[in-house]
């Protein structure tokens, strides 16, 4: 459930996991906002050594298209003109869609039923930037996904708390998971709200869930009461993702399965700086130096980068030179139920054995 946007996709805000930020993950920058340039004088890590790793490239899959359709939980309703109509549960929900540049297939009316509109601007008596036509909603309200309960949340980000298009990364963790009938340890960097990790508790894995935001972690928590999974192993850390990615490295610490979804642009619990394009590949070969020897997937999610899928996908294929399986690159979309349109969210890449 999943950082700053460009324009062209939902302004999502700047940082997670491993950028804190002070909206959805208090990383520092206004949401739609360009990502601020690094200032000379921050002090930065010194660069992971990396060199091409021999040994035969894994296979590859692409494009692959992974898609969600609407269900008793979720749908995307309809959508155009800069905004989409949503359906979490018991409410309809408007917000910004930068990518929605065509027409809006739904009449007026539709969209005037909703309960909550982003609007931009800021209430100062509480919850900011959502206006509600109807009767005034609290922060949070119940959801559901697959079964299992969590709070949805009305964010001064726009932001509600899920991002349902990570659903089939998460089906597919679970299948894996299910499949081993092993002990399965997963790993899932930028864990935000802890959705994938409730999904992957669930499955009967054991779970580690890294973001740098306190708040987050905080909701995460509150999630797992209200699935009823307390008594499921999971170690929620608030922790700069690729440093504590880098320390499990030294103790030896090893996953199966291990989910990243890092920013475009953040900032750390102490002033870490994230830069994706500079950072990205040497976060992803920690990665790969913390697998089990008997790995089951890495799944790397990308949002607001100015780039296409191949870019990712050849970093994964390179990392996991000599290691066999196949990497799967595409898009994650979400599929309008009104005129079918397929709305697309997320570049990803993901490596399974």
């Amino acid at each position: 459930m999943k950082p700053f946007r460009d324009k062209r996709r939902d302004s999502r805000p700047p940082a997670k996991g491993g950028a804190e930020q002070p909206r959805r993950r208090d990383a520092g920058l206004t949401a739609g906002s360009e990502p601020k340039l690094q200032d000379r004088s921050e002090p930065k890590a010194t660069p992971r050594p990396l060199s091409r790793r021999d040994g035969a490239l894994p296979a590859e899959h692409l494009p692959l298209i992974l898609e969600v359709g609407p269900n008793q939980d979720y749908a995307l309703l309809d959508s155009g003109a800069g905004e989409k109509l949503e359906q979490y549960g018991p409410y309809r929900i408007v917000r910004p869609e930068g990518q929605a540049i065509w027409q809006k297939a739904l009449p007026a009316r539709d969209w005037e039923r909703a309960d909550a509109i982003f609007t931009g601007d800021t209430d100062e008596e509480g919850i900011g930037r959502w206006r509600f036509p109807k009767t005034p909603l609290g922060e949070t309200w119940p959801m559901k996904h697959d079964g299992i309960d969590y709070l949805g949340r009305f964010t001064s980000f726009r932001h509600v708390g899920v991002f349902p298009e990570q659903a089939s990364h998460w089906d597919h963790m679970a299948g894996l998971i299910a499949a081993a009938k092993r002990p399965v340890k997963v790993l899932n960097l930028f864990g935000y709200t802890g959705l994938a990790s409730l999904v992957a508790a669930r499955a009967g894995a054991e779970v580690t869930h890294v973001d740098a935001s306190k708040k987050a972690i905080g909701w995460a928590r509150e999630n797992q009461e209200m699935a009823g999974l307390s008594q499921k192993p999971i170690r929620w850390i608030v922790d700069d993702a690729v440093k504590f990615a880098e320390r499990e490295k030294r103790r030896g610490s090893r996953y199966d399965i291990i989910l990243f979804d890092p920013p475009a642009y953040g900032r750390g619990p102490k002033g870490e700086v994230w830069q994706l394009f500079e950072d990205l590949p040497a976060l992803t070969d920690i990665c790969r130096a913390i697998l089990t020897p008997k790995p089951l997937a890495v799944v790397l999610t990308a949002y607001s980068i100015r780039a296409s899928f191949f870019a990712i996908h050849a970093v994964m294929r390179d990392t996991f030179a000599g290691m066999g399986g196949t990497v799967e690159s595409g898009e994650l979309i979400i599929r309008e139920k009104s005129a079918g349109r397929a709305l697309s969210t997320s570049l990803f890449s993901r490596w399974v054995a």
